[in-house]
């Protein structure tokens, strides 16, 4: 197989890893009392089922074969009781075991997805979304067979396995053994089938990750390939994945074709074996033929569990892959966590030192360079840059969704890495340039499920940046629906829901990443009064290319290819005529600009 790619799942281990199913495990603590009474079930279950053979040979040598109707009646209810027992003990053995899988698969999918919301950003940037999607779906449902059936189901049979040998020898110890002989048969059989399975499955798996990644990224960005005439290729090349998943399928159905039918034969001959030698013990007189019937029965009875525990291996292969995958995710460590020790600057403030800032994503690749300026509380600053030139990389870092190399940034004279990340990111309010709108309602939108936010405060938002004049469409219901990404908004009006959001959660420091580029000069008027009020005493980051949003910003930091190259109000900065005045023609003097004074980045 190919080595794997961005798209593709990491290789397997072994079938079977003790340590990861120790760990699995683990997870049926909680429900011990559940597994116990399973597990007691199953056993009478056998029991019962072995008592079946049995009744047959009493039936035929104590009242068949001395015609004893009499007798036979009652064996026979006492047959239809067993058979009632049973499906009795199995129905509640199966519906004990099922729910009992749905509730550990209930538990892990909250696991993996809490952990999923603590992982860093840099996380994401390296796996694919679709890959992610798998784990918590189609691997986490790849444990519910293991989970519902499999654990006790083994345990099942192969206590099943040896009551039926115990009763064999029982009836006649030299047949047994003559049945026993075909055994090796079946259990090469199983490990060629167990081998080529093996690879089968972990294929399949690949290739479900694939393309479930293929699918996510393209549904997604349907716009784009709808824009670019892309559908015929991109469908050409979901075929051919498609064509991938299917022939991977095909191949484990072949082993499955060949497999079942090779254990049926090795059971016809066993039984073959058994009515020949059995002959034989009945015309000597060391068998009966109620004992024959009972020896068959219980030879089609010992290949049973021999097929289930061959399924059960495959089942249990499935697991191993799948948690494996579950437990590698689980077992990746947040990379930005609150110290264990968190300090606390006392009556928050609002003051941003950022001391000589470097940080890059990629090992050496430096995005910020020896960056060091101060916010003072209140103050409004803004960044400014050619594309590529850090602002963004800076918020980001101020968020702590990334950590920096070396330097520091301190709030309050408290280092962010000192500070719990919860409460850092609970005095910062973010608006960035792609507002993801999530499916559900406006309110819902505007408060993300904080219940501190009342409607009342949402609709004041709402209003305050101007948006009441769009809920007309919406009949005035703040819990009108909204569809998945916003599809029936505006792009102008996704921008003002995000600066709703961020005037209801009324952060302490407001950070403002390109909000306004996306909004037309309609909209950037009608919200920019509602920003000055926001901003007024709030101390304020503002990134934009639109430099008439920062002309009146108390500093206006310039950055350039990482570094903090200008600083100063815009007058200041115009008056110098370096970078930021270049930037300022560039937007608005481009007939009076020169191509040799437009700065490069």
């Amino acid at each position: 197989m190919a080595t794997a790619t961005y798209h593709e799942e990491e290789a397997l281990g072994k079938a079977y890893d003790a340590r990861l199913m120790k760990r699995l495990l683990g997870y049926l603590r909680p429900y011990r009392s559940t597994v116990v009474i399973a597990a007691i079930l199953l056993l009478l279950g056998s029991l019962l089922q072995i008592a079946v053979p049995y009744l047959i040979q009493i039936a035929i040598d104590d009242y068949v074969a001395v015609k004893d109707i009499k007798g036979l009646n009652y064996i026979a209810l006492v047959f239809v009781l067993v058979l009632l027992a049973g499906s009795a003990i199995r129905y509640a053995q199966t519906y004990l075991t099922i729910a009992l899988g749905q509730k550990v698969l209930h538990d892990l999918r909250r696991q993996v997805f809490g952990h999923l919301q603590k992982l860093h950003l840099s996380f994401f940037d390296k796996n694919p979304v679709g890959r992610l999607v798998t784990r918590v779906t189609s691997d986490v449902n790849t444990l519910d067979e293991m989970f519902s059936a499999g654990v006790v189901t083994i345990i099942g049979d192969i206590f099943t396995l040896v009551l039926i040998v115990g009763a064999l020898l029982y009836y006649n110890w030299q047949v047994a053994l003559i049945t026993f002989a075909v055994v090796p048969l079946l259990v090469a059989a199983t490990f060629i089938f167990k081998a080529k399975v093996r690879n089968v499955y972990r294929e399949v798996r690949v290739r479900v990750a694939r393309i479930n990644a293929f699918l996510q990224e393209h549904i997604t960005g349907i716009k784009v390939v709808q824009l670019f005439n892309r559908g015929a290729s991109t469908y050409k090349k979901f075929d051919e994945i498609n064509l991938g998943l299917r022939s991977a399928h095909f191949r484990s159905i072949y082993y499955y074709a060949v497999f079942f039918p090779t254990v049926e034969i090795i059971g016809a001959l066993a039984i073959a074996l058994v009515l020949y030698f059995g002959g034989f013990r009945i015309q000597s007189g060391d068998l009966t033929f109620g004992e024959l019937v009972a020896f068959l029965t219980l030879v089609e009875m010992f290949y049973r569990p021999i097929r289930d525990l061959s399924d059960q291996y495959n089942t249990l292969q499935a697991s191993m892959a799948s948690s494996e995958r579950i437990f590698n995710l689980i077992d990746t460590p947040p990379e930005l966590t609150s110290p264990p020790v968190v300090k606390e600057s006392g009556r928050f403030e609002g003051r941003i030192d950022i001391e000589h800032l470097w940080f890059a994503y990629n090992e050496n690749e430096w995005v910020l360079k020896d960056v060091s300026f101060s916010v003072e509380p209140g103050q409004k600053i803004a960044i400014v840059g050619a594309t590529g030139a850090g602002k963004s990389s800076l918020v980001s870092l101020l968020y702590r969704f990334y950590d920096y190399q070396r330097g520091a940034i301190r709030l309050d004279g408290v280092e962010l890495r000192d500070l719990s990340v919860d409460k850092l990111r609970s005095h910062l309010g973010l608006v960035l340039q792609d507002v993801f709108i999530f499916s559900g309602d406006i309110a819902g939108n505007v408060r993300l499920r904080t219940d501190r936010i009342s409607d009342e405060s949402v609709r004041e938002a709402l209003n305050r940046v101007g948006f009441e004049r769009f809920m007309r469409r919406f009949d005035d219901n703040l819990h009108a629906e909204i569809r998945e990404r916003g599809a029936t908004l505006s792009t102008g009006q996704k921008q003002l829901l995000s600066f709703a959001r961020a005037l209801a959660h009324n952060p302490d420091i407001l950070i403002l990443d390109e909000a306004t580029s996306s909004v037309d000069t309609e909209t950037e008027k009608m919200i920019q009064a509602a920003i000055d009020e926001l901003l007024r005493g709030r101390t304020s980051i503002i990134v934009a290319h639109r430099l008439s949003t920062i002309e009146k910003a108390d500093r206006i930091l310039v950055l350039h290819h990482g570094e903090l190259r200008e600083s100063g109000t815009h007058a200041e900065l115009m008056q110098k005529q370096g970078i930021y005045h270049k930037l300022y023609q560039l937007q608005y003097h481009r007939q009076m600009l020169k191509p040799a004074d437009v700065p490069t980045d």
